[in-house]
């Protein structure tokens, strides 16, 4: 029997949530789909792996999109559409922030959230309020116009608020309000998770973030994120997509302006109408396609007008004693010394000491994730990938290092505490783990970054330009939406989409 079959609907490049998802969407319509995947396990970075016989979330700090049982956002819809059964656990706040002359804890909904904020920064609950509700607006106008297009006109009558607000930057409609700056920084906080200072991000894409996170509360699966691959993964292959790991692909053949299948790193050449690619374009455009003269001058362009977004450097101990002995007293903490976003997104470009730091007790939002008596806490930044390109091979351990107890130092003098006296297991990621276990390019983690000169508005309107070559689609956090592991659904699911209405058209004119 051949390992491969002659030939399929659609080969996916990639087992991670994108692919995956492309995948459980295409099968369901009756699809042939191949998922061919690098690594031994799907994923990507939604996984965990295991020391000292605990196992440990990789990336996952929270979900978005998913809502509760019984009022499914998008992407807990879908799983749930596809059969694919999460046992998922609300995160109990929004986050804990310690900036300047604040130390306060925000929880989800946008009333509570809002009267949070006036309990720091009286007389701001009515503006606040204001705000949120003007973000879930415009979130609920996206999610529909994502779905069903719009001519201006239209979108004007029905996403007024939408529409009026998608030239402007965050900041240019947070000065609107005319808010304290104590309450602005209470309200900037999630900006780590966009990866642009609030006067070059989109306040669409602030929108869409502050009303799923704060509107609706965030979710993480009880089994950690590998729990979302490892099902969906079983899931796909129960509709009958063929998966198989440890399967590099290097070439994307492409005859006369035509996807029509692969080669892999093996040597096997599989054929299919469509090629669903999860390697960012930066890859594909320059080393991937088979002739490279098949490229269009358009690809190349587009991939050098486009900006990477962020990284990631975690450093994630175990430590020896439950939480609160250690006086760890919540889920989240986002630590900085300004709530300056421009300020800190320079700031990400070196090598630190950083100055705004991500932390994450998962026992807070899962209380059996760590054997009694221990606790998983986590010191996250989020650097630009220009710094650590410049890293050489022999100083990449020492600097490592060197960027690890800046971390655990910063969050020991925080709680009082020598986080160092505690370690169980000690295990420290970095933008060149990312890159060699995932192959993202340069260890991008939130794929191209939202400016106000390319954001999803405008990547919308030129999508169908940039499908550069017949048959080829990307799917994953360079996607149109980015940002994060919600998104990545997103993204596979509209590569689907796209395939999909394209049989559709062809059928249409048989």
């Amino acid at each position: 029997m051949k390992f491969y079959k002659d030939h399929y609907d659609v080969i996916v490049i990639g087992g991670a949530l994108a692919g995956l998802s492309s995948a459980l969407m295409l099968a369901d319509k009756g699809l042939d789909v191949l998922v061919l995947e690098r690594h031994n396990l799907p994923g990507g970075i939604a996984t965990s792996f295991v020391r000292g016989g605990i196992e440990i979330e990789a990336a996952l700090h929270e979900m978005m999109s998913i809502g509760p049982k019984e009022n499914r956002l998008k992407v807990g819809k879908f799983f749930d559409d596809m059969g694919v059964d999460i046992d998922w656990l609300p995160v109990p706040e929004c986050y804990h922030a310690s900036l300047p002359g604040l130390e306060v804890t925000l929880h989800p909904g946008l009333e509570r959230f809002s009267r949070e904020v006036d309990e720091q920064v009286p007389g701001t609950y009515d503006k606040v309020l204001k705000l949120l509700k003007l973000c879930d607006t415009v979130f609920n106008s996206v999610n529909e116009l994502s779905i069903h297009p719009m001519s201006k006109p239209q979108m004007l009558l029905k996403h007024e608020a939408f529409v009026k607000t998608a030239g402007y930057s965050t900041k240019e409609v947070l000065d609107t309000f005319d808010l304290p700056q104590k309450a602005l920084d209470l309200l900037a906080p999630y900006w780590i998770y966009v990866g642009s200072g609030f006067s070059d991000l989109p306040f669409t894409i602030y929108s869409v973030l502050m009303a799923d996170y704060v509107g609706y509360g965030s979710m993480i699966p009880k089994k950690l994120s590998h729990e979302m691959s490892l099902k969906m993964a079983e899931r796909a292959e129960e509709m009958g997509v063929q998966i198989e790991y440890r399967q590099q692909v290097d070439k994307i053949l492409v005859k006369k302006g035509k996807a029509y299948g692969v080669r892999t790193a093996r040597g096997d050449e599989i054929y299919a109408d469509y090629v669903i690619s999860s390697a960012y374009p930066n890859k594909v455009y320059t080393s991937m396609i088979e002739p490279l003269t098949e490229v269009p001058e358009g690809a190349t362009k587009m991939v050098n007008g486009r900006r990477l977004s962020l990284t990631a450097f975690s450093v994630i101990l175990i430590l020896d004693k439950p939480a609160e002995e250690l006086n760890i007293k919540d889920y989240s903490i986002f630590r900085g010394d300004t709530m300056d976003t421009d300020a800190l997104y320079e700031n990400l470009a070196g090598l630190g000491p950083y100055r705004y730091l991500t932390c994450i007790c998962h026992n807070y939002g899962n209380p059996g994730v760590t054997p009694e008596g221990t606790c998983s806490f986590s010191v996250t930044v989020l650097p630009r990938v220009d710094g650590w390109k410049t890293v050489a091979a022999e100083d990449y351990d020492r600097v490592k290092h060197e960027v690890a107890k800046q971390l655990i130092d910063d969050m020991s003098e925080y709680f009082g505490v020598n986080l160092l006296d505690h370690v169980l297991e000690c295990v420290i990621e970095t933008p060149m783990t990312i890159a060699h276990y995932t192959g993202a390019w340069n260890g991008c983690i939130y794929g191209y970054a939202h400016t106000m000169e390319d954001h999803i508005v405008a990547r919308l309107q030129t999508a169908e330009a940039e499908r550069f070559i017949e048959g080829l689609e990307f799917a994953g956090a360079h996607a149109i939406s980015g940002d994060g592991m919600g998104p990545a659904v997103t993204n596979g699911r509209k590569a689907a989409k796209n395939v999909l209405d394209d049989i559709a058209a062809k059928e249409a004119k048989k």
